[in-house]
């Protein structure tokens, strides 16, 4: 059974083939001199939280006018008394809740989809070479990628012989079909390496993308999950990047290590490990800079960071994940690229699919790069991370055509 029975189902299946004619698609602050010698890194002072969770997104905030070594933010306790707001418990989402924000957030998209098919389907007249060379022009502006769409016309000339399809409704039924079962064929694991212990997960990406924003959600949800969660600011070139991340740290009640700007970022990285392995932190999430623009600097960087990682925890990090754009089209298929060439990566966390009528990258993302996206980005709320569904990202693209 094809992805798209186990999606649609036959009765839908009927549908089409009947109705072929309609519209198809987050106290104590001691300041301290920082120093970038990881093997010499000093203890963290503590922190207690007392601002709710935001529903938007969260801008940098000022930490101190000076410069500090790292920060420990605790959620229950602290050296001083301070007046606490009691955080908003947040509800699990039904599984009908998350089917619900893919099929909002994917409205764009899939209104994309079907306006340039159906467009294309309005000037069928035959199925011949010229109708296969349109399909593949149409297929290649809605964002699949000039490969996948040569790839994708050529099996559906093979299914059209194959099914002996010449009406406008059959080819219409077979074209459909093929897009909805390509997009399970990657056979990529899109699941987030979790371990029994600390889980390190390391984050990369150019700047804008909302890679800091992304740790930040994330570091949320586990906490909301019962997690012990630590956040590692080793992005220090950045203005404003590591006080981002202390406030998502203080809105989420987890603890972050931070250096001072312009240190080594390997610096942060060996602390924050060092603090995670022993105090049994369950999950560690490093955010890095994004300068792409000095590839031989990233990389030693990147180098550095993982032999630090690698010294603590042989098997770490378990994931390393890319943020791309999602409104940047086929040029967040560019920075999967170079960032690849720059450092292995597991997965791709795919933002801002809300606000993009290009998330037919993701086809492109995971069978030309064999990239496994693994977080989408669906809106703008804290909630609004969520692991990535393949069969609910196909329901939500096709829903207009269906």
């Amino acid at each position: 059974m094809g992805l798209f029975d186990k999606i649609f189902g036959k009765k839908v299946a009927e549908q089409i083939e009947e109705n072929a004619s309609a519209d198809i698609f987050k106290f104590d602050l001691t300041e301290k001199e920082a120093t970038t010698d990881a093997e010499t890194a000093p203890e963290s002072e503590s922190v207690i939280v007392s601002e709710p969770i935001s529903e938007i997104e969260i801008e940098p905030k000022s930490v101190s006018e000076k410069e500090i070594e790292t920060i420990e933010v605790v959620a229950e306790t602290a050296d001083v008394e301070v007046e606490a707001e009691l955080k908003p418990e947040i509800e699990p989402e039904t599984p009908k809740q998350i089917e619900e924000k893919y099929e909002k957030s994917l409205k764009k998209t899939s209104k994309s989809f079907g306006a340039r098919f159906n467009e294309f389907l309005a000037n069928f007249r035959s199925v011949d070479e010229a109708f296969f060379e349109d399909l593949e022009d149409t297929l290649i502006m809605s964002d699949v990628g000039v490969d996948v769409a040569t790839q994708l016309t050529d099996d559906l000339r093979r299914e059209v012989k194959l099914q002996n399809a010449k009406s406008k409704d059959d080819v219409k039924r077979v074209i459909i079909e093929k897009m909805v079962d390509n997009f399970g064929e990657s056979g990529l694991n899109t699941r987030l390496n979790l371990q029994d212990g600390l889980t390190v997960m390391l984050f990369v990406g150019v700047n804008g993308v909302g890679k800091t924003t992304t740790i930040g959600k994330l570091a949320n949800r586990y906490k909301h999950e019962g997690k012990k969660v630590l956040l590692a600011a080793a992005d220090t070139f950045r203005a404003g990047a590591r006080d981002q991340l202390v406030e998502w740290a203080r809105r989420s009640g987890v603890d972050v290590v931070v250096g001072k700007e312009n240190s080594d970022p390997a610096s942060v990285v060996f602390d924050a490990v060092k603090r995670a392995n022993t105090e049994q932190f369950d999950v560690l999430l490093i955010d890095t800079a994004g300068r792409l623009q000095n590839k031989d600097n990233l990389m030693k960087e990147l180098e550095k960071m993982g032999k630090i990682i690698k010294r603590e925890l042989p098997d770490a990090p378990h994931e390393t994940l890319l943020a791309l754009d999602a409104t940047t089209g086929q040029n967040a298929i560019s920075q999967a690229k170079e960032f690849s060439n720059v450092t292995p990566l597991t997965g791709i966390v795919l933002t801002k699919l809300d606000g993009s009528a290009k998330g037919g990258i993701i086809l492109t993302i995971q069978q030309i790069l064999q990239i496994p996206v693994k977080l989408v980005g669906l809106g703008e709320g804290i909630q609004d991370l969520e692991d990535f569904d393949e069969a609910l990202f196909v329901k939500g693209i096709f829903q207009d055509l269906i």
